[in-house]
C-alpha cells in the first residue's frame, strides 16, 4: 500500500537549531481577554462606516450593510464576551510545541463512569472561516450520548480538538509553505503525544483533507475516517460519463436518484453557485496578506466577511433574504463567538494564507493526489454543502468506504449546524468499524 511520506519540518521564526531539543510538555491554556483589548475593540466599532447596499439586493452582493448594523449594534451593546470566555473555557484546553510552534487543543474526556468500556479517541478538525468552537456543541454528544439521551452507552468518545497552525490559539507558521500534510503531520505527532497509538479522525472543510491526509500517511494508527466534504481532485473519464447521462439515466452511471437531484442541472448547481460563492478562494490562494491588512484593522470588516459564509454556505437561497438567514440555523451570540476567536487572536491572516500555501500548486498534482486511501471512511453528505460527491466518485479514492449517508438536512458547517445529525452519523461509523 502506497502511503504519504510523513517526512518532518520546522515551522518557528529563524533556523531551527540543532542543539535545542523540543520541549514536549502539554500545557493548560485559558482563554483570556483584557480589558485594554475589548476597549479596543468598542472603539473600532463605534468608529465603523457603512455603504447602504443596492435596493432589493439582500446578500446578493455579500454582507447586507443595512442588517450589518444590527450586527455590529448587538456586538457592541448586547453580546457579553467575558460569558462566552467562560464557555468557552468549559473544556481543558492545552498547548504544546511540535515543529517549533505552539499548537492550542482542546481534550475532552466522557465525565461519566463508563464501567469498563473503553473511550474511542477521536480527533475532529474544523477548516476556514471555523474554528474549534464549531465543535462545542457536538462534543457532549459525542463524550455523554446517554447524558443527552442519544442512546445507549456502547460508543463512547474522548475527543481532541486543535486549532490548524495559525488559526485562533494555535500559533502561526513563521515559514513559507505549511500545507495540508504539514499539518497532517503535526496532527499525527500530537495524538502520539498524548499516548494515542490508534484513533479516529473527522473533518469537513480543510479539516476533511487534513484527516484525509492522515489517513494516506500513517494508515496503521487511524483506525477510522469520517468526512462531511469530501476532497476528489479528478472524476475521470467514467465521472465525466455520468455528468452526461446521469440526470436521465442515473443507475447506469453509478448514481442514485438522490444524487442525481443534488447534482443537476450541473452548471448551475456546481459550476455557476460555486463561481459565485468562491471569489475568496482566489484572493486568498493569491495574495491573502493585501486584503487581510483590512480585515485585521477593523472588527466591522472581520466580522462581514466571516459571517458571510455563515450564510450562503449553509444555505445557498438565504443570499436572497436581507438577513442573510443567519439567525435561522445560529444565534448571533455563537457567531460572534467565532468572530471574536479571530479577532482577538488576530490570526485572519495567517488563516487566509493557508489556502496560498495549499494552493501554490495544482491540487490534481500534489503529492497526496494519486494517493488511495484504505482506511475505513465514512461520509456524511449533507443536502446544503457547496458541492456534492456520490458514492461512486468518492470510491476513486477513498477505496474502503464503509458508511455513506444522505444526510437530510444540513450545510457546510455540520457540526455547529446540525450537531445531533452528525454525532449520530459518526457514532454509526465507528460502530460498524468496531465489528469489522
Amino acid at each position: 500500500m502506497k502511503t504519504l511520506e510523513m517526512g518532518d519540518g520546522w515551522w518557528g521564526s529563524g533556523v531551527r537549531s540543532s542543539r535545542d531539543k523540543e520541549d514536549e510538555g502539554i500545557r493548560p491554556f485559558q482563554v483570556k481577554t483584557s480589558e485594554k483589548e475589548i476597549q479596543d475593540l468598542y472603539q473600532r466599532l463605534d468608529q465603523a462606516r457603512y455603504t447602504p447596499p443596492l435596493e432589493g439586493s439582500a446578500f446578493n452582493y455579500g454582507f447586507n450593510s443595512n442588517y450589518l448594523q444590527r450586527v455590529i449594534s448587538y456586538w457592541r451593546n448586547q453580546f457579553d464576551w467575558q460569558k462566552h470566555v467562560k464557555i468557552l473555557n468549559q473544556y481543558p484546553h492545552y498547548k504544546t510545541t511540535i515543529e517549533g510552534i505552539e499548537i492550542h487543543f482542546i481534550h475532552v474526556k466522557p465525565s461519566r463512569n463508563l464501567r469498563g468500556l473503553a473511550a474511542k479517541p477521536l480527533l475532529m478538525v474544523h477548516g476556514w472561516p471555523g474554528s474549534f468552537y464549531e465543535f462545542y456543541k457536538i462534543i457532549p454528544l459525542l463524550t455523554d450520548p446517554v447524558g443527552h439521551r442519544l442512546s445507549d452507552e456502547d460508543i463512547v468518545f474522548e475527543v481532541i480538538c486543535p486549532s490548524i497552525p495559525g488559526y485562533g490559539f494555535s500559533e502561526a507558521p513563521h515559514q513559507q509553505g505549511f500545507d495540508t500534510i504539514a499539518c497532517a503531520r503535526i496532527f499525527h505527532k500530537l495524538m502520539q503525544r498524548l499516548g494515542f497509538q490508534e484513533y479516529y479522525v473527522q473533518g469537513g472543510d480543510w479539516g476533511s483533507r487534513i484527516t484525509t491526509n492522515m489517513a494516506q500517511m500513517l494508515p496503521k494508527s487511524v483506525k477510522g475516517l469520517h468526512l462531511n466534504f469530501v476532497f476528489v481532485p479528478r472524476i475521470g473519464w467514467s465521472g465525466f460519463v455520468s455528468l452526461m447521462l446521469g440526470a436521465y439515466v442515473p443507475w447506469l452511471v453509478g448514481l442514485t436518484r438522490e444524487d442525481s437531484r443534488r447534482l443537476f442541472p450541473y452548471f448551475r448547481k456546481h459550476i455557476y453557485d460555486l463561481l459565485r460563492e468562491s471569489g475568496y478562494m482566489h484572493i486568498q490562494a493569491t495574495k491573502p496578506d493585501t486584503v487581510g491588512c483590512g480585515l485585521n484593522n477593523s472588527p466591522v470588516g472581520l466580522a462581514a466577511y466571516i459571517l458571510e459564509k455563515f450564510s450562503t454556505w449553509t444555505d445557498k437561497s438565504f443570499r436572497n433574504l436581507d438577513n442573510g438567514g443567519l439567525e435561522r440555523k445560529y444565534s448571533l451570540d455563537e457567531l460572534l463567538t467565532n468572530v471574536m476567536i479571530y479577532w482577538v487572536s488576530s490570526s485572519i491572516v495567517s488563516s487566509m494564507r493557508f489556502y496560498k500555501e495549499n494552493f501554490s500548486q495544482n491540487p490534481a498534482s500534489a503529492p497526496d493526489a494519486r494517493i488511495d486511501v484504505y482506511v475505513p471512511t465514512g461520509v456524511a453528505a449533507f443536502p446544503s454543502e457547496l458541492t456534492h460527491t456520490p458514492r461512486s466518485w468518492a470510491k476513486k479514492k477513498f477505496k474502503n468506504i464503509v458508511t455513506y449517508s444522505y444526510m437530510p438536512r444540513g450545510g457546510h458547517f455540520a457540526a455547529f449546524e446540525e450537531p445531533e445529525l452528525l454525532a449520530q452519523d459518526i457514532r454509526q461509523f465507528v460502530r460498524k468499524v468496531e465489528h469489522l
